[in-house]
């Protein structure tokens, strides 16, 4: 859910404007797109990012942002973030020769082609190690952001190659101090950013945490997350998210269509709906304690209640159905009495031919998300929005 929609790098007008068609839709709360909590690293030179002030003016914007969020009492949760080694040229005020920031200094790696090294050099480069001192100011950035935006709760990206994603895989933190090696000083930044957010906070504030189901590769990554997910749970966070990709492997952008061989959307079972139960069936039967949310390829009413009802979670994220219809969940809530369906079919979005010729994954997941992107922009300027051109 990139909104691309402030210059300024605060909440704008029209994204307000998005907010609030959000806030009257009938969803059961609202997470926001990325905020960025330091200007210097951005994902995309047009994210929102909090900088925590004393001018009125600022104040009475991320006000009304809460209040857009709000406008008919959904809850409102704003999702924290660091892009770290994902923050391409151009992006933040950072120097135009500085180097990203990471657990180590390891580059991401697009395909093998000639291609795909040359982008990955211009826009990303090689990240530097962090030093023990910028990540206990990440740790207090996230803490003065979450303080800021007290009136509401806060979610800490953990997930889709973001900075604190490759702080807790192993294959992007190498290091050997405190904050590298076992899987507990892979997620220390984390767990000290949680202990940090609770000591400036009121007690009623909520704090969760999106997960990478996309790093598990093998069986020992599995049981690594589990034991961080045991830490996390002893924070006493409120919720905790699966979702999956990154740069590298762009599955939370991919769209609907099937794979080589597989049936047509309509004829999918309700069961394979989502992107990422399998991975949260694992979770709920290690931590049924825990409230626990998928976000992933939910299209259909009938295919939430598929996951409710077989308990794989507690609830359901929708992005890419808000970003084409800010009305879809009161749609829903109305074939629920009714005891209807609802299906939004959401074909992959088919780069231009050029692109399409560009042989690097994440250049056409780019595509997709630009395109949701811009339908998040018509929403905030009250324009008629449109899916994705079907494919058959």
């Amino acid at each position: 859910m990139a909104e691309n929609m402030s210059k300024s790098h605060d909440p704008t007008d029209p994204l307000l404007s998005a907010y609030k068609a959000w806030g009257k839709g009938g969803w059961g709360g609202i997470i926001t797109g990325n905020v960025m909590i330091d200007e210097r690293w951005l994902g995309n030179a047009l994210d929102v990012s909090i900088n925590p002030t004393t001018d009125p003016k600022v104040i009475a914007q991320w006000r009304r942002y809460a209040e857009a969020c709000r406008v008919e009492g959904a809850p409102a949760i704003v999702q924290l973030n660091h892009p770290g080694r994902q923050s391409p040229l151009g992006a933040g005020s950072k120097g135009l020769f500085e180097k990203n920031i990471a657990p180590s200094p390891i580059p991401l790696k697009f395909e093998d082609n000639i291609w795909a090294r040359t982008a990955q050099k211009i826009l990303f480069g090689t990240p530097r190690e962090m030093t023990v001192a910028e990540i206990e100011d990440v740790v207090t950035k996230h803490a003065e952001a979450a303080k800021f935006l007290s009136e509401n709760g806060t979610t800490l990206h953990a997930a889709h190659g973001y900075l604190l994603s490759i702080f807790m895989a192993p294959n992007t933190n190498k290091r050997t101090d405190d904050y590298g090696g076992s899987a507990f000083n892979r997620i220390r930044i984390v767990l000290d950013i949680i202990k940090a957010i609770r000591a400036v906070v009121p007690s009623t504030f909520t704090v969760g945490i999106k997960l990478n189901s996309a790093d598990v590769a093998q069986k020992s990554d599995i049981e690594e997350l589990m034991q961080q997910i045991e830490h996390l749970r002893a924070t006493g966070i409120d919720f905790l998210e699966i979702s999956g990709g990154s740069y590298e492997n762009p599955r939370m952008m991919k769209g609907d269509e099937p794979a080589p061989g597989e049936k047509p959307v309509s004829e999918r079972t309700a069961k394979r709906e989502a992107f990422f139960l399998d991975f949260a069936r694992i979770v709920r039967q290690r931590f049924p304690d825990v409230v626990l949310m998928v976000t992933g390829g939910f299209r259909s009413l009938s295919g939430m209640h598929a996951a409710l009802e077989e308990n794989a979670c507690d609830l359901i994220g929708v992005a890419r159905p808000a970003a084409v219809d800010a009305n879809w969940a009161n749609k829903l809530l109305k074939e629920e009495v009714a005891g209807g369906d609802v299906v939004l079919r959401l074909d992959a979005v088919k780069p231009s031919w050029l692109v399409s010729k560009i042989p690097i994954k994440a250049i056409g997941a780019g595509a997709e998300s630009a395109f949701y992107s811009e339908q998040i922009g018509r929403i905030g300027k009250g324009l008629p929005t449109r899916a994705p051109p079907t494919t058959s």
